[in-house]
């Protein structure tokens, strides 16, 4: 949008603070040597336009878009960027990145940290696409497809409830909380197969239904787990 490009270019020097990034993971041992960069051997060969990143910079400033009542806040990332052609530099570039807001509190490099952070959204619209199928648009009107999108979303909202229904109490508690991550970030395809596509044998005897599992997989001890939570009485 033009008009954020020129609010942006107005803000005074002493706006702008340097982006420093997050460490994305720490070394525990001892760090260890790096492999070659193919990829970046392969561009520089073939002389493909190459852009990289130089240095971040951020501000903020207010801003009231067009049909709202109210300002909101608007955090804004400069990217110093150097155009390469193989190994030679084209010249220099910037591109700017909006981030709109009504959250007060967090800092400005916090705002951007978690908008970055966005790929589990990202990868639950992927789900919903592929994994249950909601976005298939099967029949042929509007009202159908809502329905149809409604009944294959709560099958992946199952799966979530099914997680966070999951104790992490005892001396396995470290445990508990990651196996409970795990499930909650599980692609749906996978808990299908572990959770629901089970094999097993139904038996009638004495007054009462016995299920014998026919097959092991690694979460099996997790889905009895779960099956105990869901014999306890509800708690409102």
């Amino acid at each position: 949008m033009k008009n954020l490009y020129e609010l942006a270019g107005e803000l005074p020097q002493n706006a702008w603070k340097t982006l420093v990034r997050r460490s994305k993971h720490v070394v525990k041992i001892r760090p260890r040597q790096r492999p070659p960069n193919v990829k970046q051997q392969v561009v520089e060969a073939r002389e493909f336009e190459d852009i990289r990143l130089v240095k971040e910079h951020v501000a903020e400033f207010r801003y009231r878009p067009v049909k709202c009542k109210r300002d909101y806040r608007v955090v804004v990332v400069w990217k110093e960027l150097d155009i390469y052609r193989g190994q030679k530099k084209l010249f220099d570039d910037a591109r700017r990145f909006f981030y709109i807001t009504n959250d007060e509190e967090k800092s400005a490099e916090e705002i951007v940290f978690d908008a970055n952070a966005r790929c589990n959204q990202e990868n639950l619209l992927a789900e919903l696409k592929g994994g249950v199928r909601s976005l298939t648009a099967p029949v042929d009107n509007l009202l159908s497809n809502w329905a149809c999108m409604a009944m294959a979303s709560l099958a992946w909202s199952l799966k979530a409830w099914a997680a966070l229904m999951l104790p992490e109490t005892g001396r396995w508690r470290k445990t508990h909380r990651e196996e409970k991550r795990k499930l909650l970030r599980m692609d749906f395809s996978t808990f299908r197969a572990a959770m629901m596509n089970v094999p097993s044998q139904i038996l009638s005897a004495g007054r009462r239904i016995v299920y014998r599992l026919l097959a092991w997989n690694p979460w099996q001890h997790v889905f009895f787990r779960l099956l105990d939570q869901l014999a306890r009485p509800l708690r409102c």
